[in-house]
């Protein structure tokens, strides 16, 4: 009896690794960008902290340790994601149920992506509809929620009123970039000859350029003053020269440098060529006061760069046009669009959001400027077959007032960056901000253990105007996008929760 036991035992180990190494087999054979999405649709079976840990880590790359500081975050957080401390009976996370089998055959069983029940729409009105009354939210209320999987509406009110974004229109911004320019386009910084002794720095947009040491612990830096005076002075003691004149081309960029809003410390004037996004602080992201002339300190930043190494240069640098064949001597490339796109949207960072609005003026041959952007934003988005109706892009960011958008539309781009046809719109999901966790969710979320590390969303933020739009996993396993938006607001801070509360019921919702 004991021999038949032990036989029937190795049998059945012998089966689970046959059938564990065929499932390994076949997640290896399946696309990258496949993969990622199955990961988003999966990573929340579990709960509080797990589901949080879990969704955190599954839904994509992170630069620069973010992953690491989100982990610590979690570790001091006293309740806030759900898990539990000291006095409480010590219990193991509960586990995901086994998918690997299902991953390699999407269609077995009750796995795969999208097999988790989907919510009903009565369901969903029966958690979101109250919510949706909470007086500190204005006159104006819409909400789209929709099924990724499928990419229909389970759940809508006004969906398809246009409204004010704010910052949410940088989903906007960013796809239609990543459609027009591709992940991996690198903006350009060179420096070119004009003359026997005369060089030009010709700026070609990199938002992110920076004239300060670089950060140690970076994975990746972007591109530097420093390393193009590098270049610059090796290439010219070369050909024996260490004195130069220094003109700067700003002409990447044409129309106002002004956003309409005018000098502002949330963004400074958009100009071709710009170090540290003419930050007069340390700051790395945020309101900070800014240079009135990006372009003239960048160059003068570069000037001293060259005389540290040996190279003078004669007079001050000034606006100057690069020859039309120009002769290059440097040139640094800015960290890829991807990565520009994460940074834009965990941080709402508005330089970039302007700059990328531009970089799809560029790739689709119209001028970089605000109307240009404008247009071309608007035509990428069409070419996507996105639902456009009422939607104005005065501007990349969303500072703009005169910006409008609809709920459906906002959803609907959220639906394309997660669709497994669509991999180049990824960095859309990885780079949302994650509830409680990073950029700039990480102070809101707190004590909701239904939402924090589960929720990934924009936010949207002017006076008066409050808007969310982000991906979340509900409680089944079904991978949902929500956008909701609210106007005429006189508590920033109770529309935020109310904003906050109706995500959270969304990751809280089976809703049959």
């Amino acid at each position: 009896m004991q021999r038949s036991a032990r036989t029937a035992s190795r049998a059945a180990g012998r089966s689970v690794r046959a059938a564990t190494d065929t499932a390994q087999q076949a997640w290896e054979a399946t696309p990258r960008h496949t993969r990622q999405t199955w990961r988003l649709t999966v990573v929340s079976a579990a709960t509080g902290l797990a589901v949080a840990t879990v969704a955190v880590a599954a839904a994509g790359p992170w630069d620069s340790g973010q992953r690491t500081a989100e982990r610590a975050e979690a570790a001091v957080m006293d309740g806030a994601s759900g898990e539990h401390h000291a006095g409480d009976r010590v219990r193991p996370a509960p586990s995901a149920p086994p998918v690997l089998p299902a991953l390699g055959d999407p269609t077995a069983g009750a796995a795969g992506r999208g097999a988790a029940p989907v919510p009903t729409g009565a369901g969903l009105a029966d958690a979101l509809e109250p919510l949706l009354k909470d007086p500190a939210l204005g006159p104006l209320r819409t909400a789209s929620v929709l099924d990724v999987a499928a990419g229909r509406q389970v759940f809508g009110a006004d969906q398809d009123k246009a409204a004010t974004p704010a910052s949410t229109v940088k989903l906007a911004t960013a796809v239609a970039a990543l459609a027009t320019r591709g992940p991996d386009h690198r903006i350009d910084t060179t420096v070119v000859r004009a003359g026997k002794d005369r060089i030009v720095l010709v700026g070609g947009g990199d938002p992110t350029l920076t004239a300060r040491a670089p950060q140690p612990g970076t994975v990746e830096q972007p591109a530097s003053l420093r390393t193009l005076a590098d270049a610059t002075a090796r290439a010219l003691r070369k050909e024996h020269r260490t004195t130069v004149e220094l003109g700067y081309d700003t002409s990447a960029y044409s129309g106002p440098v002004d956003h309409p809003i005018g000098p502002n410390e949330n963004l400074a004037p958009v100009t071709a060529l710009m170090a540290d996004e003419a930050r007069l602080d340390d700051s790395d992201h945020g309101p900070a006061p800014r240079a009135a002339d990006p372009a003239d300190d960048a160059a003068r930043a570069f000037a001293d760069l060259l005389h540290q190494r040996g190279i003078t240069v004669d007079g001050d640098p000034a606006a100057a046009k690069a020859p039309k064949k120009p002769d290059r001597l440097a040139t640094v490339h800015s960290l890829p669009l991807s990565a520009l796109v994460e940074r834009m949207l965990t941080h709402s960072d508005n330089d970039i959001a302007e700059a990328l609005a531009r970089q799809t003026a560029l790739g689709s041959g119209r001028p970089a400027s605000f109307a240009g952007a404008s247009q071309a934003v608007r035509t990428a988005l069409a070419r996507q077959r996105l639902p456009l109706a009422g939607a104005v892009f005065a501007d990349g960011s969303g500072l703009d007032r005169t910006d409008k958008v609809s709920a459906t539309l906002l959803s609907h781009l959220l639906v394309q960056a997660a669709s497994p046809g669509q991999p180049a719109l990824r960095p859309v999901v990885t780079g949302l901000p994650v509830a409680a966790f990073t950029g700039t969710l990480s102070g809101r979320y707190a004590g909701q253990s239904a939402g924090a590390g589960a929720v990934r969303a924009k936010t949207g933020t002017l006076t008066g105007v409050n808007t969310l739009a982000g991906t979340v996993v509900d409680a089944d396993g079904r991978l949902l996008v929500f956008s909701f938006m609210t106007s005429g607001t006189t508590d920033p801070q109770g529309a935020q929760k109310a904003l906050d509360n109706l995500a959270s019921a969304v990751a809280n919702c089976g809703c049959r």
